[in-house]
């Protein structure tokens, strides 16, 4: 019986980039794609523009992940579109990552499809609150771990809090310390391959260990450096205007992304929140 492992994550789902030399003269990718994962019979990836989801496809019906409708509702449509393609079985689960909208918005159609919606109990209370018109809430909710096994396949879920290239607005409401020591379990939990939120570059690869290795040192590389300024009392302009980080410039997006990042530290070291 096939085992894969997806982590519900509350923030960064994106796992490193690093190679990323001239990648925007590569000619634009088609707006969606379906691809299955190399070394799995069953497991897929969806891209529509610059967000992805997975499904699985068991002897008894589908699992998928975000439906990513957030602003362009015909996505979701092409979604099941998509399952459809691949398989005839029903799908009979739709998972929701986090809290974002861009991830989990628009996920109407699936519930139409007969799928039963399963999330970590703090995005349904947020979910709840906010009351978002094209955001469906869950049916169902999961704690720390939930195991789903549908016909052939078995799906371990675990909330570990978050895990690419330089992040960048998502560092808004992201908790550094939190987010290292999820990295870390991230780290001891038995997978091959990490499936980003966003695919980063065209064409971009799947993660392995080594990218949420290198994700977490250069989150602490960026907390160190940034404690120490703003120790000085150089948060927030200073820090943002000229702390550079010259070992990750060659990383997907550091020019424009580099300064959430500093921002979200100078709130953790200079203010403590």
């Amino acid at each position: 019986m096939p085992r894969w492992s997806y982590a519900i994550a509350g923030g960064v789902l994106a796992a490193a980039c690093l190679g990323v030399a001239a990648y925007a003269q590569q000619p634009a990718p088609p707006p969606f794609a379906t691809t299955k994962v190399d070394g799995t019979d069953n497991v897929y990836v969806f891209r529509y523009g610059n967000h992805q989801s997975m499904f699985v496809v068991t002897s008894a019906g589908v699992i998928a992940t975000d439906p990513i409708g957030y602003g362009r509702p015909q996505a979701v449509v092409t979604y099941v579109d998509e399952i459809k393609k691949v398989s005839s079985q029903p799908i009979k689960y739709l998972i929701y990552s986090h809290h974002h909208f861009d991830h989990i918005a628009g996920g109407k159609p699936f519930k139409d499809a007969g799928a039963t919606i399963v999330a970590h109990k703090r995005a349904r209370e947020r979910l709840a609150a906010l009351k978002d018109p094209h955001t469906v809430l869950p049916d169902e909710t999961v704690d720390t771990s939930r195991t789903i096994t549908l016909g052939d396949t078995t799906l371990e879920l675990s909330y570990i809090g978050p895990v690419g290239s330089v992040p960048g607005r998502g560092m808004i409401d992201f908790y550094p310390l939190e987010a290292e020591d999820s990295m870390k379990k991230v780290l001891t939990m038995d997978w091959d391959k990490l499936i980003p939120g966003h695919p980063g570059a065209p064409g971009g690869r799947l993660g392995t260990k080594q990218d949420v290795r290198d994700q977490l040192t250069f989150l602490q590389d960026a907390s160190a450096a940034v404690k120490a300024e703003a120790q000085a009392g150089k948060c927030w302009d200073p820090v943002e205007k000229d702390l550079k980080l010259p070992k990750y410039e060659n990383w997907a997006n550091y020019a424009q992304n580099l300064p959430f990042v500093l921002r979200r530290y100078c709130a953790l070291w200079g203010r403590g929140t």
